[in-house]
């Protein structure tokens, strides 16, 4: 499966972006899918996953309460809303399938997509 991440761009701090990772190849509809992101200088960290079905979600504590991730499967999509945005949400944001039915773990995912680059200005 082919996974491709957009919606990055410069945003002022405050503002919100929508992600959007949409797959080709197969459906997504049975893979748990997650976001992850990296920053300059720092290592790829976990942001949040839900699992195949959308039943459950999960979040970094860093963006617990701001972020929002859901799936709609007739369009394979996956997207992550965010909101409120800090400076320190500044990253590469890329977006993963695991056949696992939800993960947190950058291993546990099989499938990567391109990645979208995030700017939040203070």
């Amino acid at each position: 499966v082919q996974l491709q991440a957009s919606g990055g761009g410069l945003v002022q701090a405050g503002g919100s972006l929508r992600l959007s990772c949409v797959g080709s190849g197969r459906t997504l509809s049975t893979d748990g899918m997650g976001w992850f992101r990296q920053a300059p200088g720092k290592e790829r960290e976990f942001v949040a996953a839900i699992s195949w079905n959308g039943d459950s979600t999960y979040y970094a504590d860093a963006v617990n309460g701001r972020f929002t991730i859901s799936r709609d499967d007739a369009k394979n999509a996956v997207y992550l809303q965010m909101n409120r945005l800090k400076a320190d949400d500044t990253a590469v944001y890329d977006c993963a399938a695991t056949p696992k039915e939800i993960a947190v773990r950058a291993r546990d995912y099989l499938y990567w997509g391109q990645g979208t680059l995030v700017t939040v200005s203070s």
